[in-house]
């Protein structure tokens, strides 16, 4: 809570127990504290203060705002009121009041050093980043210490990067920078680290770059003590800018002879050993080689110097990878270059070989040899691991054929053979009985390996974890490209199986988020998503794999959930990133400020941000907007418009981590740059179909029909003209989209078994949502028309209207007709699923609420029409006043609407009964290939999805009933 420091003063006191109340939570006893307080002192303005935040807190915010607002207009500079005003604003998201409130306080309190820095970082929380300038040199002037000037300073380098102009970065705000901190040089006032680092900064933006590096290289350079190499890093990075690789490759040569197992050094080297070879570079007779000692520049000396890091490293207490690595690396170099100078390195292969004999028994070894492994020719693949197989002591059991280890070390060495086998391909050229072999034998190691972590703690993985997973990706394999659908049970089972012996295990999690997203279970997966923990950027790297799917499967309440929990963090970084770039400033980071911002950027313009934002709105009015008015009512509290358009389609971020699950295939397999871009381009082109669909939705409350008879001049000052061109406008644009995601369709993109999800935008065009959604805004812009004309000259409309009514009773029945099956079956002993039965479902719930509120608009048009008919008929005591047909039309219209949604309600019933009655466990028991332990677990994979399945069904069942009972009332 507030700073309470100054103890002398009586108010502190009398204060406390609301601070108290406030701190235990207690709000409505801190706001009767505070009211009884302020009867006896109705100056005390902190105590109205602290009863605003409580009455913020229990969700009386514009009682709470009134309050803050008028103590605000006493201007007051008690530091108890200032402080409980700040916290209140920073908790009502309004930091720009912090502002006004320090601003006023300052000119009441002209040479207070705190008010003065309170307004600084006021402005830092706002990016006022001009105003933040200006208050740096005052809070100089009244207190002259370095930090505040260079507080100046550095808000003067935020304005160079925020402008939109970059000529006037460099030519004003840039040189103006430089010149403040070299006024400071010449006056001999650097005093700290971060006052050089930021000089380096200011010289490096302006590109500078030989100033730079005599600033690093000289005195000043001598304060850059904090980090390990903080010098030798910058001169590096200069030299690489001024390409003077002479000095790049001394200087990284020199790092190497103390450090030879540094391989950022091993690049830099190679870099520029090579970049001197082209540049034909031959060193100074007299003159010494470069700043930086002596240089090579030739292969022969490449070659050298690594053999004699390799003879070093022999000596060494502790065995290093660098240099082994390193003469891999240059032989790539060389093999790119098509150089024949690699033989006087070795044979890679024996090379890897020597390798792995030093480093086999470390996990590290895998993914090192990754690297290289294109060194080898794919004739000797199998030869290679049989030869790395045969160093390995293993021994056969006496219950099985197979050669296990006897220890742990001789288990890592055979795992990562394991690894590389998978990753040269070969288990991919195996036949459906081979890779069953491999999955039995890989389980068998599995299970063996688990005798070695019995005494590990739950927090710790297993040492044969690996086993199972590539036993798990060998199943994929036969499922996603053979078909074979007991393979995906058995996947589940063992991951399952896998999870029971290590629960922190997040690989078995993500695997099984996967697919059991993939059978079309989500129910499991919001558990298993809560309990890989996630943190911070990893519900935006990661999120995706949640949100993705929870409303697409019928679990409406766990996607409102899981959108809730994801725009919580995105949300709560806007006011995180200001703390930390406050702090940078207070403790002199300069140049983390930037990266903050940058940050904040990444996540504001983050992809995943703009889809969980707009399927949370969409996902909101299916939930809670059953007719116009309330579907007004929701759109008015999220503040929608069909006008604006909040996503910044131009600076979009693909934050996902498309490699978070471990992956052994091979590169024609992987995950490749080009799938990642198509990723993308459907992620986005799905994204403004659905940013466009709620936005042709936010714009049907506001052409309701209003009493007054139409005409132009009433039409366009009630501005619903506007209205109506907006909603055309956004239709053209939804029919654009629509066009380029059936374009981006036609060119059936298969992704890797564990690259990314596809979008739903294949089941949306395919089932015919697609088509009924657009003719239902289509008719919108009629029932419209029809509106302004009236009914006396609009027969063509009417008639229009009507072939409408019927063509989408039509296209909802074909829909439906494409949610009919069983969501799972037994057949032929093995269990079949059907999961898009369930997206098809979700898209028909979806498709019936927007009906649903498209025909409440054209019900809330049509009842004047008819109440001015019964009017007429009164007056002239007529029996007989025709009808128009249109009443007819959607009178029969709303009755097909509602025996076709009893219909699907019926069905929904029918697949309940069938899942309560289908006995799994059975199936599993009759299997006797399966042991015991596995009988355990597939058990509980097939009862978690089967609950699944009835909870989906449950839900999209009753928000169908819902929507049938609004229906019901849609008689005019």
């Amino acid at each position: 809570m507030a700073a309470r420091g100054h103890v002398q003063d009586p108010n502190d006191r009398r204060l406390r127990p609301i601070y108290d109340y406030l701190d235990n939570g207690n709000n409505k006893m801190a706001i009767q504290q505070a009211d009884k307080l302020l009867k006896k002192h109705k100056d005390l303005h902190c105590a109205k203060v602290l009863k605003a935040i409580g009455l913020q807190r229990t969700g009386k915010q514009d009682e709470a705002y009134a309050l803050a607002q008028e103590v605000a207009a006493l201007e007051p500079t008690d530091d108890n009121s200032l402080q409980a005003l700040t916290i209140l604003y920073r908790e009502m998201h309004r930091p720009e009041l912090v502002t006004k409130l320090y601003e006023a306080a300052v000119k009441k309190v002209p040479n207070s050093e705190e008010y003065h820095s309170h307004l600084f970082m006021a402005y830092a929380r706002v990016g006022e980043y001009k105003k933040m300038q200006q208050a740096g040199m005052a809070l100089y002037k009244i207190v002259p210490k370095n930090p505040y000037y260079f507080w100046s300073v550095m808000s003067l380098i935020m304005q160079s990067i925020s402008a939109q102009d970059e000529n006037l970065s460099k030519t004003m705000f840039l040189p103006l920078a430089e010149r403040m901190v070299e006024k400071m040089v010449k006056e001999d006032k650097i005093e700290a680290e971060a006052e050089v680092e930021l000089y380096y900064m200011i010289l490096e933006r302006l590109e500078k770059y030989q100033e730079a590096l005599d600033v690093v290289r000289g005195k000043l350079g001598e304060k850059l003590t904090s980090e390990l190499q903080s010098r030798e890093n910058k001169c590096m990075a200069m030299y690489k800018k001024l390409c003077r690789w002479p000095e790049c490759n001394a200087l990284s040569r020199r790092l190497l002879l103390k450090n030879s197992d540094d391989w950022q050094f091993y690049i830099t080297y190679f870099d520029s050993v090579f970049q001197l070879i082209d540049e034909s570079w031959t060193p100074p007779l007299e003159e010494e080689q470069s700043l930086e000692g002596e240089v090579h520049y030739s292969i022969e000396q490449a070659v050298k110097f690594i053999e004699e890091r390799i003879t070093e490293e022999s000596k060494s207490a502790r065995p290093l990878r660098g240099p082994y690595l390193a003469k891999l690396e240059l032989i790539r170099r060389l093999r790119c270059r098509g150089c024949n100078d690699e033989y006087k390195l070795g044979d890679p292969e024996e090379l890897m070989f020597q390798y792995f004999k030093k480093f086999g028994d470390k996990p590290c070894c895998f993914t090192d040899l990754k690297v290289f492994v294109d060194l080898l020719p794919s004739s000797q693949y199998t030869k290679f691991i049989s030869q790395l197989l045969e160093v390995i002591p293993l021994s056969a059991a006496a219950e099985s054929e197979v050669a296990l280890p006897a220890d742990i070390k001789a288990l890592q060495q055979h795992l990562c053979v394991v690894q590389l086998t998978r990753l040269l391909g070969i288990y991919h050229a195996m036949d459906k009985k081979e890779k069953l072999t491999a999955v039995r034998e890989l389980m068998l190691r599995y299970r063996h390996g688990l005798e070695f972590g019995k005494t590990c703690l739950k927090t710790e993985l297993q040492f044969s974890d690996y086993y199972c997973l590539l036993a798990v990706h060998l199943l994929l394999d036969l499922w996603l490209e053979e078909g074979e659908e007991t393979a995906v049970w058995q996947c589940l089972t063992f991951l399952e199986e896998g999870l029971s012996h290590s629960p922190s295990n997040a690989q078995f999690k993500l695997l099984l988020i996967r697919i059991y997203c993939r059978l079309g279970a989500f129910e499991p997966v919001a558990e298993l998503y809560s309990s890989l923990d996630a943190k911070h950027i990893q519900h935006d790297t990661i999120g995706y794999l949640l949100t993705r799917y929870a409303e697409s499967l019928g679990h409406y309440a766990a996607a409102s959930q899981s959108c809730n929990f994801a725009l919580r963090f995105f949300h709560s970084n806007q006011k995180d990133t200001s703390e930390y770039i406050i702090q940078a400033y207070k403790y002199g980071a300069f140049e983390k400020i930037p990266e903050f911002i940058a940050f904040r950027n990444r996540l504001n313009s983050s992809l995943h941000f703009a889809q969980v934002r707009t399927e949370r709105m969409l996902l909101d009015l299916l939930l809670e907007a059953n007719i116009s008015t309330s579907l007004e009512e929701s759109i008015k509290s999220m503040s929608l418009s069909p006008e604006e358009d909040d996503i910044p389609w131009k600076d979009l971020r693909d934050n996902r981590d498309l490699t978070v699950l471990f992956n052994w295939d091979p590169k024609d397999r992987d995950i490749s740059e080009e799938h990642r871009k198509l990723s993308l381009e459907e992620e986005t082109v799905w994204l403004r179909i659905r940013s466009l669909t709620l936005r042709l939705v936010s714009g049907l409350p506001s052409l309701s029909h209003t009493i007054q008879p139409k005409n132009s001049e009433k039409t366009a000052e009630n501005g619903v003209s506007s209205k109506i061109d907006t909603i055309r406008s956004l239709l053209q644009q939804l029919e654009a989209a629509v066009d380029s995601g059936k374009k981006f369709l036609e060119q059936k993109i298969q992704y890797p078994v564990l690259g990314p999800p596809p979008t739903r935008m294949a089941g949306f065009f395919s089932n015919g949502s697609c088509q009924c959604q657009t003719s239902l805004f289509y008719l919108v812009s009629d029932i419209y028309e029809l509106d302004t004309n009236g009914l006396e000259d609009s027969a063509e409309i009417q008639e229009r209207i009507g072939n409408s009514f019927k063509s989408l009773i039509e296209r909802l029945t074909d829909l439906f007709n494409k949610c009919k099956g069983d969501l799972i079956e037994v057949r032929d002993g093995t269990l079949k699923t059907q999961p898009n039965l369930l997206e098809n479902l979700v898209f028909f719930v979806e498709t019936i609420s927007i009906t649903l509120w498209v025909s409440s608009y054209c019900d809330s048009v049509l009842r004047p029409f008819k109440s001015n008919l019964q009017k007429k008929k009164k007056k002239k005591k007529e029996s007989s006043v025709a009808m128009p047909p249109v009443f007819t039309h959607f009178l029969d219209y709303v009755t097909e609407l509602q025996t076709l949604t009893s219909n699907v309600i019926d069905h929904i019933k029918g697949l309940e009964i069938i899942l309560t009655a289908l006995k799994l466990e059975e199936l599993s028991l009759k299997d006797t290939l399966l042991l015991q332990e596995e009988k355990k677990f597939t058990k509980t994979v097939q009862g978690k999805v089967q609950s699944s399945y009835h909870h989906s069904v449950q839900e999209i069942g009753e928000l169908l009933k819902k929507r049938l009972d609004t229906i019901k009332k849609l008689k005019i």
